[in-house]
């Protein structure tokens, strides 16, 4: 329901006001009065002298609602903007103005609901009621607000009683007026034996929470919670209210003071905190600037208000501005659905009786094709005679036609036995085939890896000659050394001792590291000779395997007698090994 919407079911009541004779029409100075009130309540600058110019008396006597609604529409509604008015302002005029003609309460002060309870009881019909004039309430949205207010007084509404009393009330246009609904809750029948101020403190509740979409707001002194500081870092307790697009708080729950608000967001996010600081029942609302922690007074409580405010996040990321805006489409949706079930059930008992009605019909046509069918079977069975002949004929030639087809399909199948005998063959032949060259391509493997190992110590032999000529080049420039040092020693030899001693030893290291370097060399000499014995030993079963192939590569046909495949029968093959044997060696 849009703003426009909620609006015109506002005036509509103050038109309804304002028309005392009941005839659809009011005079045009007091739809000049209602349009003047309605420009300053919601905020719309407007021209004196053009309203008076356009509501100036004439001779065309008082305005109906229908024309009165295109100067509403363009001067009034369509200049409305979201937020830039109180509603609760705008309601309570309208509330004033139809208050006055058609609200009564008791005279002896024994009403239910105060004057003010029912301006707030006014507004959620207007919200509950459906989007058709003249406005009413059906039945399942009195049940739905009377037991949002009992759940507020904790007391539990008693639906067999309200269903008994809304049998006997006359309902309109298929539900309750606002007026009904008033001089119901004002009987006592429902709130039997609860004060006014409970009651008044339930409606006031509700109100906040439907009309004002506050999404969470405890009661004393539940709706406190502790909140730290951004800038001193303290904790102070502050009276939380929530909407779905914001989380105020205020000093105290009269909410004269505000402290601050937290705007919420679809990027927004509550989580639980562990309790420290002295703090228990933590939480904290993220927003994209800032993080709030705030601490509850139970675990109760702060399961309620993060579930509250993860509702209020959910409606910001779906877009919705009002969850029981929602939660009304949903029900209103859900009661279509019924309706169209109903009517449906009712199009379906229609239906019956209609084939019922068809089916008396054709018993009635049944009978006469009876006689009929009596007089058609005399033709039928002569008709029948005469096929059971043809048939019997049409049997003796099938069964002459079916002999030979067995004939036919017994040589057939002595044949398909020959033949999957002969598959049978070849299919053994092409397994011992498919054996053989996963043997044949092993043993190429293992010539392979024969190879790459005859490599892998090659290169260390290589590589070993290299350090041993590296360490023989070392040695002589230590005996050229040793010579240079001798000479020099011939002068300085007393001098020099201590530096000939330990240049003797250095050389006795390279000898030792010589040795270790030749016995290296002996030790990779000896793993060259296994790996060339390998590699003999491999070509010699790729030899071995090759000949088994060139046996198993001639084919066997059938009724062939077999033949010795001579060992040259896979020369093909020769060549290739012996160039191969010649390029390992």
């Amino acid at each position: 329901m849009d703003l426009r919407a909620e609006l015109l079911k506002s005036i509509w009541y103050a038109f309804t006001a304002l028309d005392v004779e009941k005839s659809g029409k009011v005079s045009k100075s007091q739809l000049k009065v209602l349009s003047h009130n309605l420009y300053t309540v919601l905020c719309i600058p407007h021209d004196p002298v053009a309203l008076e110019e356009h509501f100036r008396d004439d001779d065309d006597g008082p305005v109906s609602s229908q024309g009165y609604m295109p100067y509403l529409n363009k001067y009034i509604l369509d200049k409305v903007e979201e937020g830039a008015f109180v509603k609760e302002n705008f309601d309570e005029l309208c509330w004033t103005l139809t208050a006055k003609k058609n609200y009564k309460p008791d005279r002896n002060g024994n009403s239910i609901v105060s004057h003010q309870d029912a301006f707030k009881l006014w507004c959620l019909f207007n919200f509950l009621s459906e989007d058709k004039y003249p406005l009413v309430m059906v039945p399942d949205e009195v049940e739905y607000l009377l037991k949002k207010i009992c759940t507020a007084m904790n007391v539990e509404l008693n639906s067999c009683e309200l269903d008994d009393y809304l049998s006997q009330e006359p309902q309109g246009q298929g539900g309750l007026t606002v007026w009904q609904f008033l001089d119901m809750v004002n009987s006592g029948r429902f709130l039997r034996g609860i004060e006014q101020e409970a009651v008044s403190m339930a409606v006031e509740e509700v109100y906040q929470e439907v009309i004002e979409d506050v999404l969470k707001q405890a009661r004393s002194p539940h709706g406190y919670l502790w909140k730290k500081g951004q800038l001193r870092r303290n904790w102070s307790e502050r009276w939380f209210t929530l909407k779905p697009s914001v989380l105020s708080y205020y000093m105290s729950e009269e909410r004269k003071e505000k402290k601050g608000s937290i705007t919420l967001d679809k990027h927004c996010c509550v989580e639980v905190l562990p309790d420290r600081d002295g703090k228990r029942c933590m939480f904290c609302v993220k927003t994209s600037s800032r993080t709030y922690e705030m601490s509850a007074s139970d675990t109760r409580q702060r399961q309620e208000w993060t579930l509250a405010i993860q509702t209020a996040i959910r409606l910001q990321a779906e877009g919705k501005k009002s969850l029981h805006k929602d939660l009304k489409q949903k029900r209103r949706e859900q009661r279509e659905q019924r309706e169209q079930r109903k009517a449906a059930k009712e199009e379906e008992t229609q239906r019956l009786k209609q084939l019922q009605e068809e089916k008396e019909r054709k018993l009635q046509e049944l009978e006469l094709l009876k006689e009929a069918q009596r007089q058609a079977e005399i033709l039928l069975q002569e008709e029948e005679q005469r096929r059971r002949q043809q048939h019997e004929e049409m049997q003796r030639t099938l069964e002459i036609q079916l002999r030979e087809a067995e004939q036919a399909r017994a040589s057939m199948q002595a044949e398909m036995v020959l033949k999957e005998a002969e598959a049978e063959r070849q299919r053994k032949r092409i397994l011992e085939l498919e054996d053989m060259q996963e043997r044949l391509q092993e043993a190429l493997q293992q010539e392979v890896k024969a190879r790459q190992d005859e490599e892998s110590v090659r290169y260390a032999q290589a590589r070993l000659l290299a350090e041993e000529e590296e360490k023989l080049k070392q040695l002589m420039k230590l005996k050229e050394e040793q010579e240079e040092y001798i000479i020099k020693t011939q002068r300085e030899k007393q001098v020099l001792k201590q530096e000939m001693e330990n240049k003797n030893k250095c050389l006795e290291e390279a000898q030792k590291q010589l040795e270790e370097v030749r016995v290296n060399r002996q030790r990779v000499d000896q793993d060259v000779m296994a790996a060339q014995r390998k590699l003999r030993q491999a070509s010699t079963n790729v030899k071995h395997w090759n000949v088994q192939m060139n046996r198993l590569m001639h084919p066997i046909g059938p009724g062939d007698k077999r033949t010795n495949v001579s060992s040259g029968g896979f020369t093909g093959y020769q060549p290739i090994l012996s160039r191969r044997d010649s390029s390992l060696k």
